[in-house]
């Protein structure tokens, strides 16, 4: 039941507290002001984490945070404290690792019991409101905490000395291996991943099957080196099996968080933005290294909904949407055939239903999610129709039906901005715009560019969260490794050489801010930040990649532009760090391995001296782009610019009989100048 009363979360701008804001519970956010009551009053603190989207905290919320009776325990016993793990991942972080060591499992929600100097003691997920399946209920719980609390202190002493001294451990700078990289350990991963390949279905192990854009481009890389077409394989079956899923959103684009079966039919509804970014730029790669048209699709589609969906009318790209509506997991995504027949009348109906599998009994709680079960060569022959009518009866089908559901009422959308997600969104851009130039996406690129630097960047320095107007919270280092990345993807793909300049700002100020210059890695938090009770170098790849990972390919990246020495050191410390957990542990250390990966094979380093308007330098640019390749730097400077004022890369270079000319270097070593994509091609396959 709400309270008539809002707490205090009513004045907070996270779409996720204010949804919290008129429960009973006598909520703080993370502030001083509640660990100042917690030690005034001898109280545990009650700290909850968890994220708008989240289906379990809504459901835990409906029946813990809003019943008065569960409500006064937690009032009466603690001190509560709400916290959005999307504007404050670095506690999360260190309260998630502290759940992981109590109880072997971690999630959300998360609910964890802290002594008033905000050091754990116990926690877990999500607690049923009561006893219910072997498993305590909420009172239940409280009351247990609370009563070990008062009458077990060395108890609750001794449970805090043991967990963050594991979490010391966790934060603990890994020792440098003392091996040489070898040029293997990529085809040694590759070959430890395949064993985890499910070759019915696509991805990797069984249910629930999350997307791994990382792990599939380690394999696109080991593809390249390698010429195993088998790698290549694994990672297009994967994705034409997601992209013909219920996981992918077949009307309205978009893909959803996972799928809680092995076959991508039932996902857990809730759109990431990080989901769709990083997805968007492994289907470009894909499409680059297969010529599969159907990845280019799903790049342009999946695009169109981020634009249409998850914009901020100035540029920036808003979070999530729930995976709810009108309080029904799905409810916006799902159609009975009496539904589709009405709309698209019955012999398209009929069509259409067979195609996408929409049956009476239905493949979800007596309804259907849609997906492709046809292609449609078979549906052609099945319906005795010529496939080209097949495909325009579709096309004309999913555009009613998209016209239709827009009527519904949509999921709830998290309209916060995070930096770290809008760089990998940056990225996906950038990756989409290489292989589909179209102006919708360009204008979505710089115009996003321009939001975050006149509305989240500060005194030069990042900040981590916008949302109603307002900007807040230092950037971590995700933030700045993401988006520095994405800058430079940028410049990559439309060579507009202030996205290089922003990105190289940005690698700066991440160097100074979150470098450990003991033993090197980079932190989580900056100097500036909030001292927590720990502070950590992430390296291990999760939903999104590895701030270290990212950090250390973009200084590779950099230092084959700019030649900056201490780029390149950086850079390898960051890989002799953890090139052993990499090594035994590839899944989780995908984006390390990319990295590593560039730093053994090297890039190719291709300049281009002509003007961008130069039809001859369009046709040596679709020669680079038509290609996979990962490990590439690119720029073009005009046959009249000072060059070497540029980067050291462009010294002495000059147009071949005034005509658009292509420079490649590659382990210190340049080629002859050539001015045909033929001859281009060449080189770059060499």
């Amino acid at each position: 039941m709400a309270s008539e009363k809002p707490n205090r979360l009513i004045h907070e701008t996270s779409p996720y507290l204010l949804q919290h804001a008129h429960n009973p519970v006598d909520w703080y956010p993370w502030c001083e002001e509640a660990f100042e009551k917690a030690r005034r009053e001898n109280k545990p603190i009650l700290l909850s984490i968890g994220y708008s989207a989240c289906h379990w905290c809504h459901v835990m919320e409906r029946e813990s945070f809003e019943n008065e009776a569960i409500a006064a325990l937690m009032n009466e016993h603690f001190v509560n404290i709400k916290v959005d793990r999307e504007e404050r991942p670095d506690l999360d972080e260190i309260y998630m690792n502290a759940v992981q060591l109590l109880t072997g499992r971690g999630g959300w929600p998360m609910t964890v019991f802290l002594t008033p100097e905000g050091k754990p003691f116990y926690g877990g997920t999500y607690f049923p409101p009561e006893d219910r399946y072997g498993v305590p209920g909420f009172p239940r719980i409280l009351l247990g905490v609370a009563s070990a609390y008062r009458e077990k202190p060395h108890d609750v002493q001794r449970s805090v000395q043991q967990i963050l001294a594991a979490l010391e451990r966790m934060s603990a700078a890994a020792e440098e291996t003392r091996r040489a990289f070898s040029r293997d350990t990529l085809a040694q991963a590759a070959e430890r991943l395949a064993q985890l390949y499910d070759p019915n279905y696509g991805g990797f192990g069984k249910a629930p099957k999350f997307p791994n854009p990382g792990v599939y481009e380690l394999l696109l890389r080991a593809y390249r080196r390698s010429k195993n077409k088998r790698y290549l394989d694994m990672v297009t079956h994967t994705l034409e099996r997601m992209a013909h899923g219920g996981i992918y959103d077949q009307l309205g684009g978009g893909f959803h968080r996972y799928s809680v079966d092995e076959k991508w039919l039932v996902p857990h509804f809730e759109k990431m933005l990080y989901d769709n970014a990083q997805l968007v730029r492994i289907y470009a790669q894909a499409f680059r290294a297969s010529g599969e048209e159907t990845f280019k699709r799903v790049v342009e589609h999946t695009l169109a909904y981020v634009l249409r969906e998850m914009r901020h009318p100035e540029g920036g790209f808003y979070s999530t949407q729930d995976a709810d509506s009108e309080g029904e997991e799905g409810k916006f995504f799902l159609w009975t055939p009496a539904e589709v027949t009405r709309i698209l009348g019955d012999d398209a109906g009929e069509i259409f239903c067979r195609i996408y599998d929409v049956t009476e009994e239905g493949n979800f709680e007596g309804k259907n999610i849609l997906h492709r079960i046809l292609s449609i060569e078979q549906a052609a022959r099945l319906f005795r129709r010529d496939p080209g009518e097949i495909e325009a009866l579709l096309r004309r089908a999913r555009e009613k039906l998209f016209a239709e559901r827009e009527q519904r009422v949509k999921p709830f959308r998290d309209e916060k901005i995070i930096a770290s997600w809008n760089g990998l969104m940056l990225s996906g851009l950038a990756a989409a715009i290489e292989i589909s130039p179209a102006a919708d996406f360009i204008a979505a690129a710089e115009r996003a560019v321009g939001f975050f630097f006149t509305r989240m960047f500060r005194n030069g320095r990042l900040l981590h969260v916008y949302k109603d107007q307002k900007a807040n919270l230092l950037g971590y280092l995700d933030d700045y490794a993401f988006m520095a990345a994405g800058m430079l993807d940028l410049y990559e793909a439309l060579l507009d050489r202030s996205y290089f300049d922003r990105a190289f700002e940005l690698t700066e100020r991440m160097i100074g801010d979150f470098w450990d210059e003991g033993n090197g890695g980079f932190f989580y938090t900056g100097s500036e930040h909030e001292a927590l009770i720990a502070r950590s170098k992430p390296a291990f790849d999760g939903s999104i990649p590895s701030g270290n990972a990212v950090a250390a390919l973009l200084l590779l990246r950099l230092y084959h532009y700019t030649g900056k020495d201490s780029f390149l050191g950086k850079a390898e410390k960051v890989l002799r760090l953890y090139y052993d957990l990499a090594e035994s542990q590839p899944f989780g250390f995908a984006h390390m391995l990319a990295a590593l990966d560039f730093y053994l094979e090297k890039p190719k380093e291709v300049t281009i001296i002509g003007s961008q308007q130069d039809p001859g330098v369009a046709a040596l640019l679709q020669s680079v782009r038509s290609r996979y390749l990962p490990n590439l730097t690119l720029q073009l400077a005009g046959p009249d610019e000072a060059l070497g004022s540029i980067s050291p890369l462009l010294q002495g270079k000059t147009q071949l009989n005034g005509k658009p000319t292509a420079y490649v270097c590659h382990d210190s070593t340049c080629s002859q100048p050539v001015s045909t994509p033929e001859e281009l091609g060449v080189l770059l396959d060499t």
